[in-house]
Parts: C-alpha cells; structure tokens; sequence
C-alpha cells in the first residue's frame, strides 16, 4: 500500500517568532538575560534559548540579569520603563501585537469599554487588556459582557483568533438583549470592531492546515501545548479528519498510524523547524516499516 506524509503549505516560525529569538540570541552574547515570561510558547525554543542564558521569569522582581527581555506576547503600560531602571531592556513584542495595545490604548481614551475575543489567561491577551486600564475583559462568550450593556463597545481579537470565529462573535454581540432584555438590531450607540490585528500568517497558517486535513486520513499538530495557534490549529482540523496535537515526535502513538494512507503534519507559528523535521523523519520510517 502506498503511503506518504503530507506537509502543509504554510506552517511554523512566523515573523514574529523568528525576531523574537533572533533579539534575544543577540542580547544573550552579551551576558545573562532575564525573560519576563517565555518569550514564545514552545519548551524546545526555550529550552535552546536557556542554554545560551536566557531564564525565564514570572515577575519584574525576580529580575537579576543586567538584560531583560519583554517576550513577544508583550506587556501592559510602563512595564518596559520600570524594568529599564539600571538595566537593559530587550522588547521582543510582536508589531502586531503591539497595533493591538495601541488599539486598546486609543478605544479606552475615547470612551469606550473594551472587550477582546480571546483567551482571559492568555499573556498576549492580559496585556493587551492592561492598555485598556480596568475599562475592559476578555471572553469568547458574547453573553459574557456585563449588564446593563456598555453604550460605547470596542472589541479585539485575540491576534491569533480565527478570523470567521471573530465575525460570528460580533454578529452575535450585534444581537444582544439590550439592558431590558429586550432584542434590538444593535444595542449600542456605537460598536467599534477592530479587524487590523489579526495576525496574517496565522491565519495563512490555519487556511493551509484545513486545507490539509481535508487530504489526509489523520494530521499531526506539532507544537507547545500552551500555545495558543498551535492548539487553534488542531481544532479547526478535528471537525475534518482524526487529529493529534503532540510537542515531540515521542510522543506519536503507532495506532494513529495504522491503515492510515496519508498522514498530514503540520505546526504552530512558535514551532521550530527541527521538532517538524523529527516528526516527519519519524512518520516516514513508521510508515514504511508498516
């Protein structure tokens, strides 16, 4: 039986992935480097960025390095002034996501509540609601607003939010109760949505990988669990076909395999080249000893 192991178009380091690490390999020649949180979220990426000393912090007060690092989730205001205080900032925060604070940033001096479709717990997402400074959440629920409804309603998303997942939310926001409880066509005297932070290559990323599973007999996700494209990636393909999200090739199970003729892999934008090349070099080898 012919068998073969099919790549998607598009997938892996996006460009703010590979500046990230490219800034801090740079900072790391020069001495110690204290990140303020894992500058992406993959283990490997870390695990190669600690070797060149680069640590992971959780807080500004366990900084100790001469160097520290904003990672490419970001920060809320006046975080990177506070750190610069006798030391050297590195700021890795991705351009797109940096238009999504500013968004933030500029709905909440005109007025407006802010909501961001996206993960509460999610770094990036905190961080962008800490522009808003307390006039704003973040849910994927519309039902999820406080009531009575804000008049004045601005919404992002998440940068690496499906884009028609975002569009049937504000359709859904659109057609709230109004604070009566009463239907209306739209609730609110003006709803601003913010469309410009959705991050392209992931969404290049998330189009390539459907497109993929409607190819293959089973996919393989490869990348961080707490990643927040690479866990995006496996759900949009599940409805498709059968699919694994895995962060080493170890961890594949050889039933997954079984009678399987085209095996589809494919990884989130913080996924290094080499854990991809592991994966498919496993697969092949699988798949040809039967």
């Amino acid at each position: 039986m012919n068998v073969e192991v099919l790549l998607a178009k598009e997938m892996g380091f996006c460009f703010g992935v590979k500046r990230a690490v490219r800034l801090l390999e740079e900072a790391a020649r020069d001495g110690p480097v204290d990140s303020l949180g894992s500058v992406v979220h993959n283990p490997q990426v870390v695990a190669r960025l600690q070797e060149r000393g680069v640590r992971v912090v959780a807080s500004p007060e366990e900084v100790r390095a001469p160097t520290v690092a904003i990672p490419s989730h970001g920060a809320g205001p006046g975080v990177a002034d506070r750190l610069a205080e006798g030391r050297r900032v590195v700021d890795t925060t991705c351009p797109i996501v940096r238009r999504a604070q500013q968004a933030a940033a500029r709905l909440r001096e005109e007025g407006f509540y802010v909501v961001v479709f996206g993960e509460s717990d999610h770094p990036e997402v905190r961080a962008v609601l800490a522009w808003a400074q307390g006039q704003g959440l973040a849910t994927t629920d519309p039902f999820g607003l406080p009531r009575p409804l804000p008049r004045w309603l601005g919404v992002i998303p998440q940068t690496t939010q499906h884009l028609a997942s975002f569009a049937n939310f504000v359709r859904d926001l659109m057609s709230l109760p109004d604070g009566k409880g009463k239907a209306a066509p739209c609730p609110y005297s003006e709803l601003r949505v913010v469309t410009n932070v959705l991050c392209q290559a992931t969404q290049q990323r998330q189009q390539s990988a459907q497109d993929l599973a409607r190819q293959s007999d089973v996919v393989i996700v490869v990348g961080g669990y707490n990643s927040a494209n690479t866990r995006r990636l496996a759900e949009l393909c599940s409805p498709l076909v059968e699919t694994h999200h895995v962060q080493t090739a170890a961890e594949i199970d050889p039933r997954w395999l079984q009678g399987q003729r085209r095996v589809g892999v494919t990884a989130g934008a913080s996924t290094p080249e080499g854990s991809v090349e592991e994966v498919v070099e496993l697969l092949r080898k699988r798949l040809e000893n039967g």
